[in-house]
């Protein structure tokens, strides 16, 4: 699975989301300008110490994106989306976008992907979930329709046996 992040302006968010990502072996693309250093204390805390773990890509921008990974099938996180995330059918190699915190992805992106744009339902009244929630709940779908890939499965005590 690949998420791509296109231009996060909280580091404690793309720390959640990097944590998330070598929980789930998943690579994180960050697509510039960052709000952020990646030397931020936050971004460090949230990421603990699985920021070194994870496989994580750099872009420019959108269109550097698009021409380092072939111009790939993006599944686009968004409010404004017609269809749910459980609507549509993740591969293996998906790519999950999602925008920043204070705007999302641009609508002049989201108009040239409107098949494969996804949507989180919630009440009418609330713009938006936190984006590091967000990422977990699509991401685990996909990996869920994929039956987990190398995931473990089964938890373990540390005490005691089942």
């Amino acid at each position: 699975m690949n998420i791509v992040l296109l231009e996060p302006e909280i580091p404690a968010n793309t720390g959640n989301i990097g944590r998330t990502c070598v929980a789930t072996g998943t690579k994180l693309h960050l697509i510039k300008p960052l709000g952020f250093s990646l030397e931020d204390k936050y971004l460090k805390r949230s990421g603990l110490d699985y920021w070194n773990k994870l496989e994580v890509f750099y872009y420019e921008n959108f269109n550097d994106f698009l021409e380092k990974n072939n111009n790939p099938p993006i599944f686009m996180g968004t409010t404004k989306a017609k269809k749910t995330y459980t609507e549509v059918s993740y591969n293996e190699n998906s790519f999950i976008m999602f925008g920043k915190e204070s705007k999302g992805i641009p609508e002049e992106i989201l108009l040239d992907y409107r098949e494969t744009c996804v949507r989180i339902p919630m009440l009418s009244d609330y713009r938006s979930l936190n984006l590091s929630n967000a990422v977990a709940i699509i991401l685990y779908e996909a990996l869920r329709q994929n039956n987990f890939g190398e995931l473990l499965k089964e938890g373990q005590l540390h005490r005691n046996h089942w």
